[in-house]
């Protein structure tokens, strides 16, 4: 429990950051299901449209601090390599 009110404040602050960054985690893996399942399918077209609207939204979790930029590359060039294997 708080017990000044510098504390409660940082705590109020605290939930309502946890809250934002949830719904961008949320957000972000939501876009890269939607690319998994492109390639699951085997659609390159359908996996090279969902990675070019997921890529902007993982970089911007970077961005926001909720991903780091290198677990975002990562992410980013597995998938990519993924999709190149689909026309191979």
């Amino acid at each position: 429990m708080a017990n000044h009110k510098s504390a409660e404040k940082r705590i109020r602050q605290i939930k309502k950051r946890t809250e934002i960054n949830r719904a961008r985690i949320s957000r972000i893996r939501t876009f890269v299901k939607k690319v998994e399942l492109a390639i699951a399918s085997g659609d390159k077209a359908a996996a090279n449209e969902a990675f070019r609207e997921a890529q902007p939204e993982l970089m911007r979790g970077a961005t926001k601090g909720v991903l780091h930029r290198n677990t975002v590359s990562r992410k980013l060039s597995r998938l990519n390599q993924r999709i190149k294997a689909l026309g191979a």
